[in-house]
């Protein structure tokens, strides 16, 4: 198949949907398709597929959206009529302005389109500050379901926005699949840097902002018994690091801040001791799913605005969400029960295989082949 991948970045790899596009690129033309990606910035794409939008700079907006490692693409009619151009179907990872356009440009040619929720609306909440005011999050859901609800087929990556979505009047066929970890993610023997060897390291891997709950971490720590010994690693980048910077200076060991690359990151995940995954909303969580492919052992909030804690083999792996204390039990009981942990640690190893990316890949192809044969019905 020709498939068109519209996306507002592409170039930047610091968030979650851009990152999860370009596994699928890289996948779906390991498969012998060819795959065309329109965004604002076009980096490392063969230039033949590659469409640039350009950056929208509307201001405040602008300014919000980069300290979040994110960057809306501009409403370019002519480079988007170009690229779905001859595809056999375009796929939609979000529902901004250049999306909208490449919608309404799709349907004039009759070209078939499905589309995927990757963006909470408590994403964008809690960057404000207001992600407890349900009604505002409501509203984004509402505003999201009027371009949602022109598609026949929307990929959702967990069945907790599956959920939501149907609680919020969605109407598409929602496609529960997962946005896969990568075959690169595997266990290896790694030996902890020199001067970590006497440390138990707690690593958590997500962009810096509110809703990712690092805090809890730090406080959690704080009051551990075994505070002196315990090392955070925060993988990541975002606008809160100076904040849990000021928190995390308390501690005997203040956390170690670093935005890896993925050779890097393989590396951190396997020296590690415990993974902790503390967001109060997420889709899925594909850092989590890295981590524990590599049988790194997670603890995960339970918050029911969190697909993340279906990851949970049982309770020692699940802790009460916003409570530092309850994570600090769990994590202490890791730290006291070592043979537990390895056991779990190859049961977590068996448990990843059902989300290997190239499965959830040949499920994505399948709802691209029911919108071709459905349009051709037409």
């Amino acid at each position: 198949m020709v498939i068109t991948l519209i996306v507002d970045s592409y170039a930047q790899a610091s968030n979650g949907t851009t990152m999860t596009t370009r596994r699928f690129a890289e996948v779906l033309m390991q498969h012998g398709h060819t795959v065309k990606i329109a965004a604002s910035t076009v980096d490392n794409v063969e230039p033949k597929n590659a469409y640039e939008l350009g950056i929208s700079k509307i201001p405040v907006l602008y300014q919000v959206s980069k300290t979040q490692g994110f960057i809306f693409a501009k409403k370019n009619k002519k480079v988007l009529q170009e690229a779905i151009k001859g595809s056999d179907v375009v796929h939609f990872l979000l529902p901004f302005g250049c999306q909208r356009l490449g919608k309404k440009l799709c349907d004039k040619e009759g070209i078939p389109t499905t589309a995927a929720f990757h963006l909470q609306p408590e994403n964008i909440t809690s960057t404000l500050h207001m992600n407890k005011i349900q009604s505002l999050n409501n509203v984004i859901y509402r505003k999201f379901r009027k371009f949602y609800n022109k598609f026949t087929h929307v990929h959702c990556p967990s069945n907790m926005i599956a959920d939501q979505l149907k609680q919020h009047g969605y109407t598409a066929n929602l496609h529960v699949i997962s946005n896969g970890v990568s075959s690169f993610f595997q266990k290896k023997e790694v030996a902890k840097p020199q001067a970590l060897q006497d440390k138990y390291i707690i690593l958590m891997i997500g962009r810096y902002s509110v809703e990712k709950r690092q805090d809890l971490i730090i406080e959690a720590i704080a009051n551990s018994k075994y505070e002196s010994k315990i090392q955070i690693i925060l993988a990541g980048q975002g606008p809160w690091k100076g904040h849990l910077e000021a928190l995390g200076a308390k501690l005997t060991n203040p956390p170690i801040f670093g935005f890896y690359n993925a050779d890097e990151l393989l590396e951190v995940i396997n020296y590690s001791d415990l993974y902790v995954h503390a967001s109060d909303a997420e889709i899925e969580a594909i850092s989590c799913m890295e981590a524990f492919t590599c049988g790194l052992v997670p603890i995960i909030s339970d918050s029911k605005i969190s697909a993340t804690n279906q990851f949970a083999l049982d309770e020692h792996n699940l802790f009460s969400h916003g409570n530092a204390d309850s994570l600090r039990e769990k994590i202490e009981y890791y730290m006291e029960h070592e043979q537990e942990k390895e056991k779990r640690s190859q049961e977590y190893i068996a448990y990843a295989k059902q989300y290997s990316i190239d499965h959830c890949v040949h499920q994505l192809e399948d709802v691209f082949k029911l919108a071709i044969a459905e349009q051709k019905n037409k």
